[in-house]
């Protein structure tokens, strides 16, 4: 009786554990829930205080380039030695700033966030059209200045019917060719084993008349 009791204990407690990690966020929505109050408390030390309803896509750029502090991508300047290198030899003065791929990242997280507290797509400031030149010209510059061409991945073209189909229907020639070969292979080994034509009779020694 105890061990059933230990038993059922250990599998609610596996069980309680298994829930609680199918409970925990992923870590993409980990990351949206910081950027989120990240931006949540930029409008609160704004000067003047923004309302969250009053924000626009002037205000989501402002956001974007007070970031610039805390980044880590060397951009060289136009006047810079290095200037369009991608691997420079030496340091240089050039100020660090976001790289375009994490601004770009950090937009779509904060435009998804927008909509699940509540806001509609179109009143969305994340999804302005001041905001998408706005990276634009931030990964232009970015490529020219590091050297670095940012290229846009092709999307992989999903198989067509069509050629599933002569697939399917080449795989099941091809089958009925092997059996065709393999019933034909039987038939000649079955003639050798003496299911050909029959030899004729043997006839017993007779005496003669």
């Amino acid at each position: 009786m105890d061990s059933a009791g230990g038993e059922g204990g250990a599998t609610s407690s596996g069980g309680q554990a298994a829930a609680a990690a199918g409970q925990q966020p992923s870590r993409y929505e980990s990351q949206k829930r910081r950027d989120w109050n990240t931006f949540l408390t930029y409008l609160r030390n704004h000067k003047p205080p923004l309302a969250l309803a009053r924000c626009s896509g002037a205000h989501v750029i402002e956001f974007l380039r007070y970031l610039d502090q805390f980044g880590k991508t060397k951009v060289h300047g136009a006047g810079c030695a290095f200037y369009g290198h991608p691997n420079p030899p030496g340091p240089c003065a050039c100020p660090l700033r976001q790289a375009w791929g994490s601004l770009d990242a950090l937009i779509g997280r904060l435009r998804a966030a927008y909509e699940e507290s509540g806001g509609t797509p179109e009143t969305n400031p994340f999804a302005a059209r001041a905001v998408r030149i706005f990276l634009r010209d931030v990964r232009e510059t970015q490529a020219k200045a590091r050297g670095i061409p940012y290229e846009k991945k092709k999307r992989k073209r999903p198989p067509q019917a069509s050629s599933s189909a002569a697939a399917a229907s080449s795989s099941a020639a091809t089958s009925r060719g092997g059996e065709s070969s393999s019933s034909a292979a039987l038939s000649g080994g079955s003639s050798g084993d003496g299911s050909g034509p029959a030899a004729p009779p043997v006839r017993g020694s007779s005496t003669p008349p």
